[in-house]
Parts: C-alpha cells; sequence; structure tokens
C-alpha cells in the first residue's frame, strides 16, 4: 500500500478500530477515511454504496460489528445477528462493487466450536457445534469469512479474514456489568485498592485458562497481513500463550498495587476450560505477538486511570 492510499477504516472508534487507526499513523498513512455511527450506518444498504462511490477508497479495514458479553448476546439475539449480517454484506459488497483494491475482515475467535481442540486451529471452523451464549454473533462472523472467501472465488476479490483471541488495551470497556474479564478485573482491584477493602472477589475456581493479546499487538499484525498476505484462508492472531484466570488475578494484583486478599466465588460459572489459539499459520508467515501480559496490563491500567471518569456510574 503507497502511503498516500485512500484507506477505509470501518469502526474507528472501537477498541480494535482505534488501534489499527494508530497504528496506521505510527506508519505513515495520512489519507484514512473514518465516519462515526452518526455520519454513516454501515447496516443502511444504499448509504454505504453511497460513501463508496464518492469516497472511492483502495483498500479497507473492516473493524466495526456491534458486540457484547454473554448477557448482552442473550438479551438482544436479533440485533446481534441481524446488525452485524447487515455490516457486513453492505461493505464488504460495496468494495467489491467500487473497486477496493483489498479488504481485510476481523472475526473473532468465538467463531471455533464449543469443543474444540486446544489449541485451536483454523480447520477446525465449522466442525461441531457453537457456544450457545454466543452464537448469534458467531454465526454472524462466520458469515463474514464465507462472504470474503465466496468474493474471491466467484468474483477475484481480494479479501482476507483474521481471528482475534482476547483482546484488552487502550479503549476498552471497563463497565463492570458487561466488560470483559481483564478490564473488569483492572477496574475491581482499583476500586478495592482505592476503598481500603479486605478482598476482592473473582468469578470462578479461578482455573480456566484463557489467552489475551494487547490490541496495539493485533493492529500491528492486521498492517503486516494487510501488506503480505493474500490467501483465502483465514488466520488466527494470538500470542500462543495462556494463564489461569487465578494467574491473571494475580498479575493484575500487583499491577494495581492491591494488598488485600484474592477470593474465588466458586458458585459462579467457569466458562469453556480453555480458549488457546494456534498461531504457527500467522508464525509461519515471520509475524509474532511483542507486548508482554505483564507490560499491557500495566499499560492499560494507566489509561484507566487516565479515563475512569467515563466510567462512574
Amino acid at each position: 500500500m503507497n502511503k498516500d492510499a485512500r484507506l477505509y477504516l470501518a469502526g474507528h472508534r472501537g477498541l480494535v478500530g482505534a488501534a489499527i487507526h494508530r497504528r496506521l499513523t505510527a506508519a505513515g498513512y495520512g489519507n484514512l477515511l473514518c465516519r462515526t455511527h452518526t455520519e454513516l450506518d454501515l447496516t443502511d444498504q444504499p448509504a454505504v454504496r453511497a460513501f463508496f462511490a464518492q469516497e472511492r477508497p483502495e483498500y479497507v479495514f473492516l473493524a466495526a460489528a456491534k458486540v457484547g458479553g454473554i448477557q448482552a448476546n442473550d438479551t438482544y439475539p436479533a440485533d446481534f445477528i441481524r446488525d452485524n449480517l447487515a455490516i457486513e454484506l453492505n461493505v464488504i459488497d460495496a468494495a467489491y462493487r467500487h473497486g477496493v483494491k483489498k479488504l481485510l475482515f476481523l472475526g473473532s475467535s468465538c467463531i471455533y466450536p464449543k469443543f474444540a481442540p486446544q489449541p485451536m486451529p483454523e480447520s477446525c471452523l465449522l466442525t461441531g457445534p457453537l457456544e450457545p451464549t454466543n452464537e448469534w454473533y458467531a454465526v454472524a462472523k462466520i458469515a463474514g469469512i464465507k462472504l470474503c472467501q465466496a468474493y474471491r472465488r466467484q468474483y477475484g476479490f481480494n479479501a482476507i479474514s483474521l481471528m482475534p483471541t482476547n483482546l484488552y488495551g487502550p479503549e476498552d470497556n471497563f463497565h463492570l456489568a458487561n466488560s470483559h474479564v481483564l478490564p473488569a478485573l483492572i477496574r475491581k482491584f482499583h476500586e478495592g485498592k482505592e476503598q481500603g477493602a479486605g478482598e476482592v472477589v473473582v468469578w470462578g475456581t479461578g482455573t480456566p485458562r484463557r489467552e489475551f493479546l494487547h490490541v496495539d499487538d493485533l493492529a500491528d499484525a492486521a498492517l503486516f497481513l494487510m501488506e503480505r498476505y493474500d490467501g483465502e484462508e483465514i488466520v488466527n492472531v494470538g500470542v500462543g500463550e495462556d494463564v489461569t484466570i487465578a494467574e491473571l488475578a494475580q498479575l493484575v494484583q500487583e499491577v494495581v498495587g492491591f494488598a488485600g486478599r484474592v477470593v474465588f466465588d466458586t458458585t459462579k460459572p467457569d466458562g469453556t476450560p480453555r480458549k488457546l489459539l494456534d498461531v504457527s499459520r500467522l508464525q509461519s508467515l515471520g509475524w509474532q505477538a511483542r507486548i508482554g501480559l505483564r507490560e499491557g496490563i500495566a499499560s492499560t491500567y494507566q489509561w484507566y486511570l487516565a479515563h475512569q471518569g467515563r466510567f462512574r456510574h
């Protein structure tokens, strides 16, 4: 990609989109096309087509999606499958129709079967039933992958698909009711420290294993693959290592400086015992994560401290 190429970044305000924006800017790409949801509703097909017809982007990073935790997926299943299907279809189809040279689609590790082998290779897609609590979102993301592959096969459209593992970092969601485990722990330990609490309660037994990738590493991988990968096959993006929730809680406790005890509420669900991506395909292409977990948690905590006013409620 030329540094002055017209790049459309869909979803530039989200956790992933903001990181890709930072990475592209740092790399010297100065011609970034960005629109807020108010400026361009990606579920509105005529509006999306009009945008592509007018702006003529050469490359597209599709990081826009309707996302949420277990409770949101369970409460609004129609919204999750409808909105994500609409976003994917509208953007991918308009990109092809208006001469985009290459499109990068971002999926999620939740596309893989609930009982997938560990670590999960790309080849296990569609080999078993999904996790019921987020199947609406997962089905929509799988449809996005298949859209990319179908447009490649039928029309020769250069679309690639990345499947990131659990992400964290600046612009994450720290609301306790609907955030993911790492930002929730940062907030819990920080508020426990502020209040002088004797203990912090963590859901579950602490034994499940999870993989965590700093979102700036994902953004680096996205640019790397946009410049160097043109295959139909999906590519997992992760660190290739995992930790137990108990180990994660200890790391966060140390970084935040909480002096009390950690108590595990074993009446709460653990979820899947393990979720780790097989990243051998990505590593064979020459990329691997660089931000260590402790370092990433520390920088994310500093970001939270600078922005915690957003999360008071």
